[in-house]
């Protein structure tokens, strides 16, 4: 099983991307979602954004995972 975080996309340059989540931002690599654009949450997985999603998917997912992190 693997783990894909949904970050925000701040800033696109060619196949990178500047992404952030609270306040942390990483660089990313865009070779698998070259449709990603600036203002768009992408799944990030090992440095690579692997999926564009929707705003609400994106607000879901990082519900989930603060809670999960709540429980432990």
């Amino acid at each position: 099983m693997c783990l894909a975080i949904p970050m925000k996309v701040k800033v696109v340059a060619d196949e990178e991307a500047t992404v952030e989540i609270g306040g942390i931002s990483r660089k990313v690599s865009l070779v698998l979602t070259p449709e990603a654009k600036e203002g768009d949450y992408v799944l990030i997985h090992t440095g690579y954004a692997i999926s564009v999603i929707d705003e609400d998917e994106a607000e879901e997912t990082l519900k989930l995972l603060k809670e999960l992190s709540e429980a432990y």
